[in-house]
């Protein structure tokens, strides 16, 4: 009896999830989240937005998991991912036809949503683990390789996105106090007077360069490529009692705030560029996932989630290296806050295709060793 209530429970999931997963987001701008907290800071209207919001963002990309190899997801890390967006899914939908004008019904929300933000806390690492498992287990393969990239990039992203919202609303509605007595200027998570120098410790122009944004976001960036930069300064120069000093630069355009990190810690050769953002690359040992330690540490995400980061309200995180000498490292954000919008994944036939596809040869001539006897060239 049990087996059977268990089997009609999950069916029943399974159907809300193809239903929620047929809408498409709905990314917010900046000023909106901006607007919304600092002039209709309304309870009632957060709720009817989120009850309708979370459910389409989840159902989204969990239908993507679904898309991964077998044998990933049958890993204990994977799985246990995988049941905290179903239990956090059916959670939500629980509110879905409750009165918003009650305020037990808006308070129990809160809760809720207060408790899924800590649950979901540990994505990140435990999904990093069961790629590890994965790896271990069955090998690399250059398909699944590349799937599994793609699905990682949207996926994360599509964390960063939820999280989003649910510190919005926790932030906002989560205590009696409104204002976050550590911030006080700020919207929430939102700094609508963000000073870019404040955050990386930086010199700056005269005029402080400030815009709309999510200071933790920029702390998380930023701290990533100050960390890189020092530990290849340090790498290179060995025991040497006088280190190149990293530098910060600061520039704000019409369109663009840049902020660029420059090194001079030997840089890295053309070809590994890309690869610093490959999930399953790492030059840090790999780390256990019981350790106390830094949780991306060793699993080569730094980066890669970094890059998230900065393309999540439309900028991008680059890196220019002159190998033998350093790294220029770029952060792009959008100076005005009406064009900082999400970049949300969205499940679709495109999306699909992607992990369906068969990956064919590529269409342009591998480098390979000079052959040993030219002769063999045939004459055109």
């Amino acid at each position: 009896m049990r087996l059977l209530r268990f089997l009609r429970s999950s069916l029943s999931i399974g159907k809300d999830i193809d239903y929620y997963s047929r809408f498409s987001p709905s990314p917010l701008s900046m000023k909106q989240f901006l607007d919304f907290g600092s002039e209709n800071a309304c309870e009632k209207t957060s709720f009817a937005f989120l009850r309708q919001e979370l459910p389409v963002r989840l159902a989204n990309i969990m239908k993507e998991i679904n898309l991964l190899p077998d044998n990933l997801l049958r890993t204990p890390s994977v799985s246990l991912v995988q049941s905290w967006y179903m239990q956090s899914f059916q959670e939500i939908l629980e509110f879905k036809d409750k009165n918003a004008d009650d305020e037990k019904v808006t308070y129990d929300f809160t809760d809720a949503v207060i408790k899924i933000r800590n649950r979901h806390n540990d994505v990140i690492p435990t999904m990093a683990q069961g790629v590890v498992e994965y790896k271990e287990t069955y090998g690399t393969d250059p398909v699944v390789s590349q799937n599994v990239q793609y699905f990682l990039d949207r996926f994360y992203m599509s964390r960063i996105s939820i999280r989003m919202l649910l510190n919005q609303h926790t932030l906002l509605f989560g205590g009696k106090v409104k204002v976050n007595p550590a911030h006080p200027k700020q919207i929430g998570s939102i700094d609508p007077h963000c000073c870019v120098s404040e955050v990386i410790r930086a010199k700056e122009p005269d005029n402080p360069v400030t815009v709309v944004y999510v200071p933790s976001h920029l702390y998380h960036m930023v701290f990533e490529l100050f960390k890189n930069a020092m530990r290849a300064t340090m790498e290179l120069y060995g025991d040497s009692m006088d280190y190149p000093p990293v530098r910060a630069q600061i520039a704000l355009g019409s369109e663009d705030l840049t902020v660029k990190v420059s090194d001079r810690g030997g840089g890295v050769p053309l070809r590994k560029i890309e690869r610093l953002f490959t999930y399953t690359y790492s030059t840090a040992p790999r780390p256990s996932i019981d350790s106390r330690a830094a949780p991306l540490a060793g699993y080569g995400y730094g980066l890669p989630i970094s890059r998230l980061y900065a393309r999540y309200f439309q900028g991008d995180l680059k890196l220019y290296s002159l190998e033998g000498y350093g790294t220029d490292a770029v952060i792009y954000i959008r100076a005005l806050s009406t064009e900082s919008i999400e970049r949300l994944p969205v499940y679709n036939k495109s999306a699909w295709k992607h992990y369906k596809t068969i990956h064919e040869a590529d269409d342009w001539c591998v480098p390979s060793k000079e052959p040993k006897d030219m002769t063999t060239f045939r004459s055109f």
